[in-house]
This record gives structure tokens, sequence and C-alpha cells, in this order.
């Protein structure tokens, strides 16, 4: 499985009023292990970041007055992202902004270079809902280290998200685990009654059952006297 994480820097919010991709940063992932490949490139948009973006980004208009288009880079951007499944965070805006830059150029749309997208964000909110969900919420939230994130950068981003996605997915995929046949599976071993086995009993030891009795009569004042555990106990 073929993972490209994504990210962009842009001079503004609106691709449709022309707003223009500033930066781009990619990071390859082959079945949930990083191989090492990067794509990143700044960009020249041919007009001025918007006094909010620039200080989100940093990226001047001298600093980037020297860099390549987007024209100039994009047979590089695709070539690196086709085929993948594409993770990105907040899907809708990065990919609006690579559709209105392939438009221009005469290119066809990202859902026809690749072959799936994901966003991230929409993960996140049903994994956490009701919660802050931003890249640095969930950083913080899944103890990705981010300190060096003082600007929003895009291949520094892409990286980040690639440790907030895997931390987000690591874990079973279903409550259900299928006991039917399958690999590794040999039908033909005999059942075992499980009644032959004598499981021991470790009885709790002093300060075990001091400390049980503890938490039991925390319990006890918390709830006004209506411990469940209570009601389980033998007479």
């Amino acid at each position: 499985m073929r993972q490209v994480f994504l990210d962009t820097e842009t001079t503004g919010l609106s691709a449709e009023q022309g707003d223009r991709i500033v930066e781009i940063g990619c990071i390859e992932m082959v079945n949930r292990r990083l191989s090492g490949r990067t794509l990143h490139h700044y960009v020249n948009p041919g007009r001025s970041s918007h006094p909010d973006a620039l200080k989100v980004h940093g990226l001047t208009d001298e600093f980037l007055a020297d860099k390549p288009t987007f024209e100039q880079v994009a047979k590089e951007i695709v070539d690196f992202i086709d085929g993948a499944e594409l993770v990105i965070h907040n899907a809708a805006f990065d990919t609006g902004f690579l559709d209105a830059e392939f438009e221009r150029i005469g290119h066809p749309r990202v859902t026809d270079v690749v072959g799936a997208v994901t966003d991230s964000l929409l993960l996140a909110r049903e994994l956490f809902p009701g919660k802050g969900n931003s890249l640095d919420a969930l950083c913080k939230r899944l103890e990705v280290d981010n300190s060096a994130r003082e600007y929003h950068g895009a291949l520094l981003d892409a990286g980040l998200l690639a440790e907030v996605y895997v931390r987000m997915t690591r874990g079973q995929k279903a409550l259900v685990i299928d006991a039917g046949e399958g690999p590794g599976r040999d039908a033909s071993l005999p059942a075992v009654d499980l009644a032959t086995f004598v499981l021991p009993v470790i009885e709790p030891s002093a300060d075990e059952t001091a400390a049980h009795e503890g938490l039991l009569a925390d319990l006890d004042k918390a709830s006004g006297g209506k411990t469940l555990y209570r009601q389980l106990e033998p007479a």
C-alpha cells in the first residue's frame, strides 16, 4: 500500500478568487513505513500573499521571487502522487488549490491522478468528536513532537501528519475477530474440551485487599453508597 502525505501553503484562503500555492510538501509511506522519498518545492505564485497567510507560513515575495512556477514543477508533483492514496488534513482545501493550479495548465484533476484521497481531519473528527482536531491539537493529544513548528511548513506538516495518521490508525480496525477458516488456520485440528483444564485461583495479598477496600470506600463516598460492585459481592 503506497500513501503520500501532502500539505500546501498558499497566498490566501480562496483558490476561486485567485489565491495560489506557494509551497508543497509530500512524504511517501509504503506499507505504513516511511520510504525516505519526499518531494518539496517552494513556488513563485506571481502574486503577494495575504498578510494573514504570511503570518502563517512566513514566505515573503522576496524569498519566492526566484522560485519556480507551479507549471515548472507540476510534472514532478504528478509523478510523485500518481496512483497513491493521498492523505491530507482538510483535503478539500489542498485539493481545491491543486485542481485550480492544474486547470491553469490544462492538466486533469487530482482525483484523476491518484488512487484515492483520504481526509485525516474527517477521520480525527470521528475518533475525537467534539474536540479540537487541528494538526497541532492532534500532535498534542497523540504525543507527536511538533516543537520545530514555528511556522507552518508544507514538508514539516506532511511529516507530522504522517506520524499523527499512523497513531490514529494503529489500532484494531474491527472489534469482532473472524474465527472462521483463513490463512494459518487448520480446520482438521481436533476440538479441545476446555473443561479438562483446571485454572489456578490466585488470592490477593493483604495489601491488595486493603487497597481494594480503600478504593471501594472512595467510590461509596462519591456515589452516596451506590457502588455497583457491592451488589455483586456474595452475602
